[in-house]
């Protein structure tokens, strides 16, 4: 046996980033107060409404936007709803087709099945074994009925990149009246890869602070100039009549920090990511030769390493690395009670019994080879352990 390290190693951050000290330290002056409701008057509402706009300004320069086209949400998934649901209905009257992918975010697929029910007829596009679509078979889909088509940049379970500029070059040949729209969801892209909506041609992106080591509680959906949308939360009337509810300045200045922090660490960290994840997948299949890992090993965030081992269950591995005071994850952190296999492997054509073995390894900004390697200490033994004692492993 080998001793604990005394901390325990996060390796879980495509569910959540820790937050930044800087961003902690940056956003503690607006719990103070002097800041007061940013819709007020007075002089304490006017100075929250600079921060909020100020916020609004350095978030757009980072995504190549204009600063009225960011709407401030309570979470990515709201802002991954108000896309979906408020473009379907303020755009009803021209079409009711939406294309999907079918590895997408379950608020992504919540929100189509939801319009579903309000008569939508709703194209799920599937992905090859890698984990990512066919552009051609996505045009093929669009109809003169399409609306919009939402799909996910980068997949936040196995970290496959889907092919967004490519896509948007075909979807804009075909264009009539505005539409079809497409919408980006970017909450696992952004610390890795660089956004520029005018560059990738998306009309509607999604981001979310807590997968930029900001606080937890907020995040945007960038809607561009011209298109119209229908609010889900209405109310005071706030950003922009398009969604109400008194904003939070704190967390607002902190996502905008966070992501300024993102931007200028993003090139030196994929690099850096990228050596270790080489590293954990060529240890990993040394010391574990039946390992298989899944999605693209190319077209991926250097981040995610999702493997699965035959034979054992995925959730015998995580409570015992969790044991080993390591935390990952089976998948998506938003299916993390459902016992269901995940639709995500189910849609990249994995088998049955293969699925309830698989772990995600996420790393982040605080992620460390020192970490790595107790990992991969531990991980084989957990796995011999784990193989003695399944029925499985002698079939």
């Amino acid at each position: 046996m080998f001793k604990k390290l005394p901390q325990e190693i996060y390796l879980d951050y495509s569910a959540n980033t820790p937050i930044d000290k800087e961003v902690v330290s940056y956003m503690f002056p607006f719990f103070d107060m002097s800041f007061g409701n940013p819709s007020s008057l007075h002089m304490r509402g006017r100075r929250s409404r600079k921060v909020i706009e100020d916020a609004r300004e350095s978030i757009a320069k980072i995504i190549g936007a204009n600063s009225n086209e960011i709407i401030f949400t309570g979470s990515g998934t709201e802002a991954n709803n108000l896309a979906i649901i408020g473009i379907a209905r303020a755009y009803k009257n021209k079409g009711n087709h939406i294309i999907i992918s079918n590895i997408e975010h379950k608020s992504n697929l919540e929100a189509v099945h939801t319009l579903e029910k309000e008569g939508f007829n709703i194209s799920i596009l599937p992905v090859k074994k890698n984990g990512i679509i066919d552009v051609e078979e996505c045009v093929k889909l669009i109809t003169d009925k399409t609306i919009l088509i939402s799909l996910m940049y980068v997949n936040n379970e196995i970290g496959t990149m889907q092919p967004i500029k490519e896509l948007s070059l075909e979807v804009s040949k075909l264009k009539k009246n505005n539409i079809p729209l497409l919408h980006v969801d970017a909450c696992q892209a952004i610390t890795m890869l660089p956004i520029d909506t005018s560059e990738l041609g998306v009309d509607l992106l999604t981001l979310n602070s807590s997968k930029v080591y900001g606080p937890n509680g907020v995040g945007l959906l960038y809607k561009r100039k011209g298109i119209n949308i229908e609010p889900l939360i209405v109310g005071g009337g706030q950003e922009s009549n398009l969604r109400a509810g008194t904003e939070s300045v704190p967390l607002i200045a902190g996502f905008a920090k966070a992501l300024r922090i993102s931007d200028e660490k993003r090139d030196s960290e994929y690099k850096r990511l990228k050596v270790l994840q080489d590293y954990l997948r060529k240890e990993l299949k040394n010391r574990i030769p039946q390992v298989l890992f899944n999605g693209d090993q190319e077209l991926c965030v250097p981040s995610v390493v999702h493997i699965t081992v035959p034979s054992i269950e995925g959730e015998s591995m995580l409570m015992m690395l969790d044991n080993y005071g390591i935390c990952v994850s089976t998948g998506s952190a938003c299916s993390a009670t459902d016992l269901r296999p995940s639709y995500v492997l189910t849609a990249i054509g994995q088998e049955p019994e293969l699925i309830h073995g698989s772990l995600r390894i996420s790393m982040g900004r605080f992620t460390t080879k020192k970490e790595i390697d107790y990992l991969l200490k531990a991980f084989p033994k957990i796995v011999d352990t784990l193989t003695r004692l399944s029925p499985l492993a002698t079939l």
